[in-house]
């Protein structure tokens, strides 16, 4: 319903600018009737019309196919690449249009300079696509963040996939795309500047022999970081008793990991913790109530 209220209004904007122009391009003279009887359309200029188009976006398209071919590990580097493919498909059509106005014989260098870049702006409802150009520019300038980092925008949280002149695309776990407005990416948390922590908390029975229990804990961490070189990139950490539950006493660990493996980390500490502490003879308890009669 919004787009649709959107596109209503853009129509109308643009409805009214040329109801504007086009009696000012006759009041300027950019419009005559002779400059009007200059314009051609015949076959001729079809076909050359059609030639144009399939070259522009025949150069177009390689040129994108030959920067999407490398694959550079530099985040910086995807998101210039990135960026440089988005501008390229704006530029193909600009040039499709100027060169096309200028086959049919219409003089583009005047109107531009008779009616204003500003005109031409307005006239295509173009305020929001400069706010998000420049914001987008400002953006990989201040390396605020790059394709293939992990950010989280308004609670939804993935990997930049790519950045384009108007738009970022963010891909959450799950495959699900989240396409913003460059101009609506703020109160960005960047969640790739450092690395994470994957937490796990696993409960004992209170008449677990806590002291004896924690003289086996430096050695299972160093089995557990051994059994995970790929996503652990050091020895968890034991953290101590994060809190007296009713059913249980609950230790707390953390292992430092990459933003990308924060939730693979927490299972496997989840896995590995299970299992070693029932090699040490401890088990998880489960929820129970004692219950006391008087007789």
């Amino acid at each position: 319903m919004k787009k649709n209220k959107s596109a209503i209004i853009r129509l109308i904007v643009c409805a009214a600018v040329l109801a504007v122009l086009i009696p000012l391009g006759f009041i300027t003279k950019v419009i005559t009737p002779e400059k009007l009887g200059e314009i051609k359309i015949d076959g001729a200029v079809i076909w050359r019309l059609a030639l144009m188009i399939i070259g522009v976006i025949a150069v177009e398209t390689l040129l994108v196919v030959i920067l999407g071919l490398p694959k550079p590990d530099n985040h910086r580097a995807r998101s210039v690449l990135s960026i440089i493919q988005s501008l390229l498909k704006y530029v193909a059509v600009i040039v499709i249009l100027c060169w096309g106005l200028t086959i049919i014989g219409v003089n583009v260098s005047t109107i531009v300079a008779s009616v204003g870049i500003v005109a031409l702006i307005v006239g295509f409802s173009a305020e929001s696509l400069i706010a998000d150009v420049v914001t987008g520019a400002f953006m990989i300038f201040e390396n605020q963040y790059n394709v293939g980092d992990i950010v989280e925008v308004d609670g939804f949280r993935g990997t930049v996939t790519s950045i384009g002149i108007r738009t970022t695309c963010i891909t959450d776990p799950g495959d699900n795309v989240k396409i913003v407005n460059n101009s609506a990416m703020k109160n960005i948390l960047n969640r790739s500047d450092r690395v994470s922590l994957a937490v796990s908390e696993i409960a004992i029975p209170y008449g677990t022999d806590l002291a004896k229990l924690e003289e086996g804990i430096p050695q299972l961490m160093l089995d557990i970081a051994a059994a995970n070189p790929d996503v652990m990139k050091a020895p968890p950490r034991y953290l101590g008793v994060q809190k007296l539950a009713d059913s249980a006493v609950v230790l707390r660990f953390v292992v430092n990991v990459d933003e990308k493996d924060i939730y693979s980390g927490m299972r496997l500490l989840n896995h590995d913790l299970l299992l070693g502490f029932r090699k040490l003879g401890v088990e998880c308890p489960f929820p129970q109530i004692d219950v006391h009669t008087d007789k």
